[in-house]
């Protein structure tokens, strides 16, 4: 479902996990054997419990918080065919899969919201669309509500951001300093990307570091994380993909220095005969410096030192080779307390028709498959972990679910 509110936005952030077919070869040259198999883990993964919205919608946006229990998400579904929407932003305790609180709750045609995500401290950030009837091309005024903390079950303010028509796409995932980076554009101003450093609790900012649209402005956007001990935003982007059966340029990861603005990029993995493709995930290690990214056209995943500057490794999801492009990884998230990376793929050892989670380590050694999800929305919000339960939930359900209207509980 496209809401007039989200219409914008939701196409933009399909369009940053992009999957396009392209030819393939009957076989594979220069590459080493498929891996289907590894050491067992040494603990049992699986799927939890599924957790259904309050008022039956659709879900714009969730998190959970890494230091409780609780999580927010956001839910819309059209009514009627006047185009009304009932919309709320919804409360959930992550252990159990059950809806604590449903508030902000609409039916019309006005209002709808999108979760951008838990920060430091427990505090959520929601964007607030609001429709006006003047508005051009079906464009929505943003305001920003704060939940601070999420377990108020309410709004408790707003953060305003520096810049006016300000639409974030972004948030790097950062629960542990008050430092937080936002990816955003500039509506009014033919949409050029910006970072926004900030104290997200306390509504206040360090910095904006506005961005080259030529490189950072791409039809296929860029992927954001950060590197907090080197005060570093990470942002992984490929400035051509190539045409259809010609490989691409090689992706690139571009480190800013938060306070002053600076650059330094090097060059990433493009291997496989079409190269790596578009970069459709990205995830750090905010303490070690290590980043993992997932990439559209050869099923890899590549491991980065950034404090260096150099790769690490780069590896073929399991039973998959550097052809698969239909099997190719999309969102990466990061366990910092565990060390390991999870990568959210299609199950090429299960054919294919499911969805499931990979984990690695920082090396790129594969440990675990969390097998048995429908599928990963394309252009959905990522999956969210909580490092220290060792258990996340996902936009994708078990069989026989919704998916879109249904968070799905996982364990790794």
């Amino acid at each position: 479902m496209t809401t007039p509110a989200t219409q914008w936005d939701r196409s933009i952030c399909a369009r940053q996990l992009r999957w396009t077919l392209r030819l393939a070869l009957a076989s594979i040259v220069g590459f080493g054997p498929v891996v289907c198999a590894a050491a067992a883990a040494p603990h049992e993964a699986g799927l939890g419990a599924i957790l259904t919205t309050a008022d039956g919608g659709e879900i714009f946006g969730f998190d959970i918080d890494q230091n409780g229990r609780d999580g927010v998400l956001a839910s819309s579904q059209d009514v009627n065919a006047n185009g009304e929407m009932l919309v709320s932003v919804e409360t959930f305790d992550q252990d159990t899969g059950t809806i604590t609180k449903s508030f902000a709750k609409s039916l019309g045609t006005k209002t709808s919201y999108g979760v951008d995500g838990i920060f430091t401290g427990d505090v959520g950030l929601v964007t607030h669309f609001t429709t006006e009837k003047k508005s051009k091309f079906g464009a929505a005024r943003r305001t920003y509500e704060l939940m601070s903390p999420v377990t108020a079950n309410k709004f408790t303010g707003q953060w305003t951001p520096p810049i006016k028509d300000l639409s974030v796409l972004q948030a790097a995932e950062n629960q542990s300093t008050s430092t937080s980076v936002l990816f955003a554009i500039e509506l009014k101003s033919s949409d050029k990307p910006v970072l926004i450093v900030s104290n997200v609790a306390a509504n206040s900012f360090s910095n904006v570091i506005h961005l080259d649209p030529n490189l950072f402005g791409g039809a296929d956007g860029p992927q954001l994380g950060l590197y907090s001990a080197a005060n570093e935003a990470v942002i992984a982007l490929s400035p051509d993909a190539g045409a259809v059966g010609e490989p691409g340029a090689a992706p690139i990861n571009v480190l800013i220095n938060l306070s002053t603005g600076a650059s330094t990029q090097f060059t990433g993995y493009n291997n496989g005969f079409y190269g790596a493709g578009y970069v459709n995930g990205l995830a750090v290690d905010p303490n070690t410096g290590i980043g993992a990214t997932t990439t559209e056209l050869n099923a890899q995943v590549e491991f980065y030192n950034l404090a260096s500057e150099t790769g690490v490794n780069a590896v073929q999801l399991p039973c998959t080779g550097p052809e698969d492009e239909s099997f190719s990884g999309s969102v990466v998230a990061v366990d910092q307390v565990n060390k390991l990376f999870l990568v959210a793929a299609p199950d090429a050892c299960d054919d294919g028709s499911k969805g499931a989670i990979e984990v690695y380590d920082e090396t790129g050694k594969f440990i675990e498959t969390v097998a048995g999800f429908t599928g990963f929305p394309v252009g959905g919000p990522p999956f969210v972990i909580n490092p220290s339960k060792r258990m996340g939930w996902a936009l994708a359900t078990a069989a026989g679910g919704q998916s879109f209207g249904e968070l799905q509980q996982f364990f790794y």
